[in-house]
């Protein structure tokens, strides 16, 4: 997609989401990655939660919906995309294993340049009775993963080796500094005008699919946590899956919709989804913490 395609807002995200992965590679040492790479057992779960398992829930809750096709066709697209940089933040900000976080990210979002056109095909041809041609292009997404995600985090990696204590002395403020950024920018987006970047979504079709975007977003968090202790992750593992498979990348979805499939009802699911799935993640990060007794911005203790 060529950058004029691209609202100020859009921009200013992406710009935000870069140094809020700055701050997060601040926490960060290349042992938590080597750890990964010896032990892959929660990666390769995450990975299968989210590219199996994620879209199958998002079939199931579309069959007893009664919205119409193209938002049933939006929600299992909403489903089929990866974790974001704001699932990065919130794992973050609540002491998950952010290094699983980040891997979970990068690799599934190259992946996902195959399975997402596969699944949604999949739901046109369930829905429709026929499919499209989808391209997602593999230069633009790792440009795109590189420069938001793995740089910035990169830089922050290498801060942190150079100057260890400023980075340890900057994280508590930055955590702040970032949440705020974050949240005002989503607020921003939440009420512009369409023409602006914003969603232009009327209050109808909002209570109309609400309910269905919550209980996929329910739905997500609860099963990663749900996989994540069936196969013994532990706590932190758990819970950093459980928010890696609720907070998707909706702006690929808003692409892959709105741009490649030309069809803006489906863009909707993806709209609604990114008014909330925020906060949800934070109010389920916050119960997950006092359910199992934990200092709200400490470690988990597996």
């Amino acid at each position: 997609m060529e950058l004029s395609s691209y609202s100020f807002i859009d921009i200013l995200i992406s710009c935000v989401l870069g140094f809020i992965m700055f701050g997060i590679g601040l926490s960060l040492t290349p042992m938590n990655f080597k750890t990964i790479a010896i032990y892959p057992k929660s990666f390769i779960i995450g990975l299968t939660t989210q590219m199996i398992v994620l879209p199958l829930i998002a079939f199931a809750i579309a069959s007893i919906s009664n919205i119409p096709i193209p938002y049933k066709v939006g929600l299992i697209l909403l489903a089929s995309c990866p974790g974001g940089t704001t699932s990065g933040f919130i794992t973050y900000f609540f002491k998950g294993n952010v290094a699983l976080s980040i891997t979970l990210t990068s690799i599934n979002s190259i992946l996902t340049l195959f399975s997402i056109p596969f699944i949604t095909n999949l739901a046109l041809q369930f829905y429709y009775g026929k499919g499209t041609d989808i391209h997602l292009s593999f230069v633009e997404t790792v440009i795109q993963i590189f420069m938001v995600t793995i740089l910035p985090a990169s830089i922050g990696v290498i801060f942190r080796h150079l100057k260890p204590i400023t980075a340890i002395k900057i994280q508590k403020p930055l955590k702040i500094v970032l949440l705020i950024a974050l949240a005002v920018v989503f607020i921003v987006k939440f009420f512009a005008n369409k023409n602006q970047g914003g969603t232009g979504i009327t209050s109808g079709e909002i209570f109309e699919i609400l309910p269905f975007a919550i209980m996929l977003n329910i739905g997500c968090m609860l099963t990663g946590c749900f996989i994540g202790f069936i196969f013994s992750l532990g706590k932190r593992n758990s819970y950093t899956i459980s928010i890696e498979a609720a907070v998707h990348n909706t702006t690929l979805a808003f692409l892959i919709a709105g741009t490649l499939l030309q069809n803006q009802d489906m863009v909707k699911p993806s709209l609604i989804y990114s008014m909330f799935s925020f906060w949800t993640a934070i109010v389920f990060s916050i119960i997950i913490k006092k359910v199992f007794k934990e200092r709200l911005f400490h470690e988990f203790q597996n």
